[in-house]
């Protein structure tokens, strides 16, 4: 039996507006793929009963967050609603050199921030909803929220929408189960890439033979 060929993880980004399905699609990829294991970020915010620190969050102070920042620690980071929030480098750089894919669920500017310190690790896939009515639907159905609520959301995901180009694959959720095989398609191709096939070398002298 050939061994397995040695391989240099990934970074699979998946962006979406609200409703859109990214969560789900992330939730399935990891329960389908065991090879694939989601980043866990840093916050200042509380943590809460149900949370465990390393698995949900790492959860540190203000005053270490900002001596992470300031010391190029994190790939992208952001403040949101009074909390900051973190990718920390070596988790993420540990699991790549072991040859597991890491996924991220965050939205576009985290994305760019991302693709910025991380291109060549970086596999980036927007999620669209298949139309505006059918977002819309999702959106009324899930959140419960009033009239006002749904149309700043949908104001907000035309926003997000518009930064499909700078993706590298684009995906059209129109039902699950096939958004999901595109992804995982996506996923294996990427996996496959020449560059990220670090012991093809190795593996190919043993077909040819030594000169």
């Amino acid at each position: 039996m050939t061994d397995t060929i040695k391989r240099r993880g990934l970074m699979l980004v998946l962006s979406s507006p609200s409703g859109a399905g990214k969560t789900t699609l992330s939730r399935l990829l990891l329960e389908a793929d065991p090879n694939i294991v989601m980043s866990v970020s840093a916050t200042t915010r509380a943590k809460r009963p149900n949370e465990v620190d390393g698995k949900d969050y790492f959860f540190v102070t203000a005053e270490k967050f900002a001596a992470m920042a300031s010391g190029d620690e994190f790939f992208e980071h952001a403040t949101v609603f009074g909390n900051n929030y973190g990718t920390p480098k070596k988790p993420v750089m540990d699991a790549l050199a072991e040859g597991r894919d890491v996924l991220f669920d965050i939205d576009w500017q985290g994305a760019q921030q991302l693709k910025e310190k991380a291109r060549d690790d970086m596999v980036g896939i927007f999620i669209l909803p298949p139309s505006h009515d059918e977002l819309e639907r999702r959106l009324h159905t899930r959140a419960q929220d009033s009239e006002e609520v749904v149309r700043q959301r949908m104001a907000k995901a035309a926003d997000e929408i518009r930064h499909y180009p700078e993706y590298d694959y684009v995906i059209v959720n129109r039902d699950i189960d096939v958004a999901h095989a595109e992804v995982k398609a996506v996923l294996n191709a990427e996996r496959a890439r020449l560059s990220r096939q670090i012991g093809l070398s190795d593996f190919v002298s043993t077909l040819v033979g030594k000169d």
